[in-house]
């Protein structure tokens, strides 16, 4: 028996597919993991046999996070880290690898959207938005992951079963009006997991983006009733809105050995929104809130 560069074996026989989707032993980073898709991803992670590091703006934030993970039998360290500093992401990749003693995982999840000042999510076409607005949100979304990215390379080459995924967004696939700041750094996003693909392939590192589409979380409860709502689900052909547990199988099939062989891959879950017509035909539509 033999191994690839994922630590998968090659040409033996399964005794089950499941052990395909287990992460025994290996050490795992979820950013933006206090809440929503990040938390669920740590919570299925755990599941799968990860030990991780955990990260948010505060380690207060992350007490719910930590404690899931160790009720499903896990072990999380939790990390702080405002991503908008300069240096803070590299920062925490080192911390987070120093913390477990290596990285196997990176899952990077943590992202913005421009905000109001009472916290709120601002929606503006691109012509009326702020500069400042502008920039904030690539700091965080662009700026920091390609850091992360840096920083997470030589941790992964050391590893035999190395995964990088990005969490991107159905944002960055489509017109995304009023949100042009967030879309931009999505597409860039599963841009640079393409490239970065191509690059650390034969270091056995893979690379990832995984999309979600209209996904129930804090960040999108401004849109999650009312006619926006009914609005955004008319381009859904299933004509709902994803839970946060829906993205966690794809993000722990793109991390497992179950994709040992899949890299540069977009992995898109939002209930069928990007077919090509398929969010226009036979669906009745409500007028654009916009």
């Amino acid at each position: 028996m033999s191994t690839d560069t994922t630590g998968t074996a090659v040409g033996t026989e399964l005794t089950n597919a499941l052990d395909l989707f287990r992460l025994d032993g290996a050490r795992a980073l979820v950013t933006g993991a206090s809440r929503g898709i990040g938390r669920a991803v740590a919570a299925g992670l755990a599941d799968a046999g990860c030990t991780l590091a955990v990260s948010a703006r505060s380690v207060s934030g992350l007490d719910d996070t930590v404690r899931e993970v160790k009720e499903r039998g896990g072990t999380a360290v939790a990390l702080a880290g405002d991503l908008a500093e300069p240096g803070v992401a590299a920062a925490l990749v080192d911390r987070a690898a120093a913390a477990l003693g290596g990285l196997d995982v990176v899952v990077h999840n943590a992202g913005v959207l421009p905000t109001a000042p009472d916290g709120s999510p601002l929606l503006v076409p691109l012509q009326q938005g702020r500069q400042d607005d502008w920039d904030g949100v690539v700091s965080v979304n662009l700026n920091a992951t390609a850091a992360l990215c840096r920083a997470a390379h030589p941790h992964l080459t050391g590893s035999p079963r190395a995964s990088l995924v990005l969490m991107s967004s159905v944002a960055g696939l489509v017109g995304t009006p009023m949100m042009e700041a967030y879309a931009a750094t999505k597409a860039a996003q599963v841009s640079l997991a393409r490239s970065l693909a191509v690059g650390w392939a034969r270091q056995g590192i893979r690379v990832n983006a995984l999309c979600p589409g209209w996904t129930r979380t804090d960040m999108t409860e401004f849109a999650s009733t009312g006619p926006l709502s009914d609005w955004l689900t008319s381009h859904v052909p299933l004509g709902r809105w994803a839970t946060v547990d829906e993205v966690v199988g794809a993000t722990l099939f793109l991390a497992s050995p179950a994709a040992s062989f899949v890299t540069g891959h977009t992995l898109v879950v939002d209930g069928g929104l990007t077919v090509p017509d398929g969010g226009l035909a036979g669906y009745p539509k409500p007028p654009s809130p916009f």
